[in-house]
C-alpha cells in the first residue's frame, strides 16, 4: 500500500479535475491504485463535489472513506476495499467493482447502472433506493444487505448470495 499525504492527494485530484475538464488534453488521470486512503474525506479534499470519473483506484484502501455524492462513473475500483465507506448518492454508473469489498458500505441512493460488481462483497451494505439496473452482480455476496426500494431491473445476479437480504419493495427482475 502506498501512503498518500493530503497534499499529494489534493494535487492528484486537482490534476484529474483538469484532465476531465480538458477532455484529457491537460492534467493527468488520477491513479490512486494501491493507495492507502483509509478514512480519507475525498469530498472535501476536492474543494467541491468530488469528480473521480474514470479514475484508477485498483486495490485501493478506501475503508471508512467519505465518497458521498462522488462521481465515480467508469472508475476502476477492482479489488478496492470500501468497507464502511460512505458512498451515499454516489454515481458509480459503469464502474468496475469486480471483487471489491463493500461490506457495511453506505450506498443509499447510489447510481450503479451498468456497474460490474461480479464477485463483490456487499454484506451488510445499505443499498436502500440504489439503482442497480443492468448491473452485473454475478457471484456477489449480498448476505444481510439492505436493498429496500432498490432497482435491480435487468441486473445479472446469477449465483449471487442474497441470504437474509432485505428486499422489501425492491424491483427485482433478472436479466434473461
Amino acid at each position: 500500500m502506498k501512503i498518500i499525504s493530503s497534499n499529494d492527494l489534493k494535487s492528484v485530484l486537482a490534476s484529474h479535475k483538469l484532465w476531465i475538464s480538458s477532455s484529457g488534453k491537460e492534467g493527468e488521470r488520477a491513479d490512486l491504485s494501491d493507495a492507502d486512503l483509509e478514512g480519507a474525506d475525498l469530498v472535501n479534499a476536492c474543494f467541491s463535489e468530488a469528480n473521480l470519473r474514470g479514475a484508477y483506484l485498483v486495490n485501493a484502501n478506501l475503508s471508512e472513506a467519505n465518497l458521498s455524492g462522488t462521481n465515480l462513473v467508469y472508475a476502476n475500483l477492482r479489488g478496492a476495499n470500501l468497507r464502511g465507506a460512505n458512498l451515499r448518492g454516489a454515481n458509480l454508473s459503469g464502474a468496475y467493482l469486480v471483487n471489491a469489498y463493500l461490506s457495511e458500505a453506505n450506498l443509499r441512493g447510489a447510481y450503479l447502472v451498468y456497474a460490474n460488481l461480479r464477485g463483490a462483497n456487499l454484506s451488510h451494505a445499505n443499498l436502500e433506493g440504489a439503482n442497480l439496473s443492468h448491473a452485473n452482480l454475478e457471484g456477489a455476496y449480498l448476505v444481510n444487505a439492505y436493498l429496500s426500494e432498490a432497482n435491480l431491473v435487468n441486473a445479472n445476479f446469477r449465483n449471487a448470495n442474497l441470504v437474509n437480504a432485505d428486499l422489501k419493495g425492491t424491483i427485482l427482475e433478472e436479466k434473461v
